[in-house]
């Protein structure tokens, strides 16, 4: 049979976010070869513990345009990638292509992923999940069970730092890693500094600003050596960041510190029973890049309070947890929802607010239109809304009008410019930012503008 062809060159952590994909592959189609395209410094020390698949290193990939596939699913960015789906040969290809000089990016779910750029703060699918939607029915979704993390017996409590990210921004400075440190020192624990090659420098100054006997194994452990040597711990304290994906796959529970330009419905730890401490203000709800300057959302972040978090995590249910949440952060636990889709579970007992609404809302009204369920969720989702924020919902309904008549001054010169999205007030940016690249996708094509005019009325209804 063809072998289906995945391109992911992304980075490491995109990479493991793909495994679940893999698996899904397999059993959706069970009798076509998976080979996966990637950078071998990614995948080499991966392959252990990666679903069973055929990885070919991204600088031989010329050599799998001599071949047929049944499917080419790309999930890169840039020309170079883009440029070699368009080329394979394929009974279907997926994500972002180059076609006779064109950009087109094909499938539907990968299309609103495309929209989230600069624009996913009310989004609500996990990237995991955007690979495969597409392809996978949601049943096979639903129907896998991950195991929780692993609990280790209670003796010796090792807890792992992991130091760095793809961002300084995205993660903790040293004076707040050697702050928790002696925390957990404090408490009994035994805490751990853990990075990469670049995060040697950030290790030895945590390690001199603490003055304590730490344990810094920065840039000296490989990945395969990490993930052997997670198994030893009971916990890992880490920012959004390839080794969290590592720990999440192989059974290490996450405490994920998301900060920066990271939404953790995104790139949140994939698997179940992991917490996710994020900060609650405005800015930080879903960001794409840091509009501030001074990612002020980091200093929401209290070291003695989250060394009393980790020390709660490993003594008792995730239910008390609640009361040492630190003021200007909120607490989740990652889960599923009942369609079997990756969720975060609140908690606290908060009512939820605006975004947390209008994030559910457009979940279910994307999820509808996607074919996903029917149009009773995105009903519903809207009465909650409707009734715990009855002038949001006003404001709401009050703009649709304008946005119609964007639409049809569109249609008029045949074409829309980022000013259909950018305009928009922030509430309506998941459907224009969507629209826009739908009709730039199809060329302004006349079924387009059909399709785009579908999608308004299907919002008219759900707000009625």
């Amino acid at each position: 049979m063809k072998p289906i062809l995945v391109l992911q060159r992304r980075r490491m952590g995109d990479l493991i976010l793909s495994f679940p994909l893999f698996l899904w592959l397999r059993r959706t189609f069970p009798d076509n070869p998976i080979q996966v395209a990637a950078e071998e410094h990614f995948f080499q020390p991966l392959m252990s513990l990666s679903p069973q698949v055929g990885y070919v290193p991204w600088s031989e990939a010329g050599t799998l345009l001599q071949q047929d596939y049944r499917l080419v699913l790309n999930l890169s960015a840039g020309g170079q990638a883009e440029e070699l789906a368009g080329r394979a040969r394929a009974e279907e290809k997926l994500g972002p292509i180059l076609l006779n000089g064109a950009r087109r990016v094909l499938g539907r779910w990968q299309l609103y992923r495309q929209s989230l750029i600069q624009n996913n703060r009310y989004n609500r699918f996990h990237w995991a999940d955007l690979n495969a939607l597409d392809l996978v029915p949601l049943a096979e979704l639903r129907g896998t069970a991950f195991a929780e993390p692993r609990r280790l017996p209670t003796g010796e409590v090792r807890v792992g730092l992991f130091l760095g990210a793809s961002e300084p921004s995205k993660r903790p400075g040293a004076a707040f890693w050697a702050e928790l440190a002696r925390a957990l020192l404090d408490r009994g624990l035994r805490p751990a500094l853990l990075g990469g090659p670049a995060e040697r420098g950030l290790g030895a100054e945590v390690k001199w600003i603490a003055a304590a006997p730490l344990l810094d194994l920065c840039g000296k452990l490989d990945l395969k050596e990490l993930a052997a040597a997670g198994q030893t711990f009971q916990l890992l304290v880490t920012p959004d960041t390839g080794p969290m994906h590592l720990a999440a796959w192989t059974g290490l529970r996450v405490l994920n510190l998301s900060m920066g330009n990271v939404n953790p419905w995104e790139t949140g730890p994939y698997q179940p029973g992991h917490l996710v401490l994020r900060p609650t203000a405005s800015c930080a709800l879903g960001c794409w890049s840091c509009t501030r300057g001074d990612t002020r959302c980091r200093g929401a972040f209290s070291a003695r309070r989250t060394a009393s978090l980790v020390q709660s995590m490993l003594t008792g249910p995730d239910e008390r947890l609640e009361r040492l949440t630190p003021p200007g952060l909120a607490l989740s636990r990652t889960d599923r929802d009942a369609s079997g889709l990756y969720r975060l579970a609140r908690l606290d007992r908060r009512a939820p607010g605006a975004h947390r609404l209008l994030s559910r809302f457009w979940q279910a009204y994307h999820g509808h239109r996607f074919g996903l369920w029917d149009e009773a969720r995105p009903r519903a989702a809207w009465v909650e809304l409707a009734a715990a924020q009855p002038r949001l919902a006003e404001a709401f309904r009050s703009r649709l009008p304008g946005l119609g008549r964007g639409l049809r001054l569109g249609l008029s010169r045949g074409a829309l410019d980022d000013a259909f999205w950018t305009g928009a007030p922030l509430m309506l940016r998941p459907l224009t930012g969507f629209l826009l690249p739908l009709l730039q996708n199809s060329d302004f094509s006349s079924p387009a503008w059909a399709e785009s005019l579908e999608w308004l009325e299907a919002l008219l209804a759900a707000t009625r």
